[in-house]
């Protein structure tokens, strides 16, 4: 090899060296964390956080929106066309077959106490609603997903992910470093010591 060749393959490699340095320190500083006290605030919540469960069922005339948080269900009755909230409201509630009366919780809210927290699965929800002399049925579905387990796997990869890569990098840079080492060497051997 000529000593123009070597030069090539040196600044190449010098090169690649600093792409994979660059890499390595984007890796890590991504994976960098703050300690506790060290927060930002009231920052948004992540998006692959799960999301609580949650039904709609609608007739005609009504939406009822359902929120479930562990055994209790939170009820928001709005009238369909002008999405005005429905204060003063009798709500029944049907879950799969089981009958539950909701009370009046808040200007605006009904809620339902269950007595255990529902199994993963489709739930079906049929709401009787009295307003006044007016009854109106509403339907829906509850679908609760078990995911939890999921996130958190999926959380542990994404780290095993990271560790192996930067890993890989750092074996990598090691031996581009390797490699131009011995052709600093082979090229001071060739040319007598001068370079």
């Amino acid at each position: 090899m000529n000593q123009s060749t070597l030069q090539k393959i040196s600044m190449t490699i010098s090169s690649g060296i600093r792409t994979i340095g660059l890499a390595i320190g984007l890796a890590l500083s991504s994976l960098s964390w703050a300690g506790e006290g060290h927060d930002h605030g009231d920052a948004k919540a992540a998006t692959s956080a799960p999301s609580t469960p949650r039904f709609t069922a609608v007739s005609d005339a009504l939406e009822l929106v359902g929120v479930l948080n562990g055994k209790q269900i939170t009820l928001y009755l709005d009238r369909l066309e002008t999405n005005a909230p429905v204060k003063d409201a009798q709500i029944e509630l049907d879950l799969s077959g089981v009958k539950f009366v909701a009370q009046k919780h808040g200007e605006d809210e009904f809620e339902i106490v269950l007595p255990a927290e529902p199994k993963p699965g489709v739930i079906s929800v049929t709401a009787t609603v009295t307003i006044d002399k007016e009854v109106d049925l509403l339907a829906g579905e509850l679908d609760i997903h078990s995911d939890l387990n999921g996130q958190g796997s999926a959380s542990k990869n994404g780290w095993k992910k990271w560790l192996s890569w930067a890993l890989f990098s750092a074996a990598a840079l090691m031996a581009l470093i390797f490699i131009r080492k011995r052709l600093q060497t082979h090229q001071a051997n060739r040319t007598g010591g001068a370079e």
